[in-house]
């Protein structure tokens, strides 16, 4: 599995003011795309941030870290649980549409074993 998700993103590149924006106001977002990864586990992604620099591989593209909470919540067992993590996602900045893509991590999936 590996999800992607393209976002609006008014700049001519990405800058530090361009990745403080997003995160900002895209936090919502960004805590969807994450969450596609944990929603095996039931958990929701909250409190989104840029952990590190973003490099870059090229003027439109290259990788950032981003650090976030789990959240697994359910009611009827009685359970509320924080737990931090992270992930690298690789990004394309197509300055003609103003938009940015961003790739998260590739987690292979294992099909049900047959009987």
């Amino acid at each position: 599995m590996q999800e992607s998700w393209t976002f609006d993103f008014p700049f001519d590149k990405p800058s530090s003011e361009a990745w403080s924006w997003l995160i900002q106001t895209k936090q919502r977002d960004l805590g969807i795309f994450l969450s596609f990864y944990y929603k095996r586990q039931g958990a929701v992604v909250e409190k989104v941030q840029l952990k590190t620099a973003p490099q870059m591989y090229s003027p439109d593209s290259g990788t950032l870290c981003l650090s976030f909470e789990l959240v697994y919540f359910n009611a009827c067992q009685d359970l509320h649980e924080i737990q931090k993590e992270e992930m690298k996602l690789s990004f394309q900045f197509d300055p003609g549409k103003k938009t940015l893509n961003l790739v998260g991590a590739y987690w292979p999936s294992r099909e049900p074993d047959e009987f």
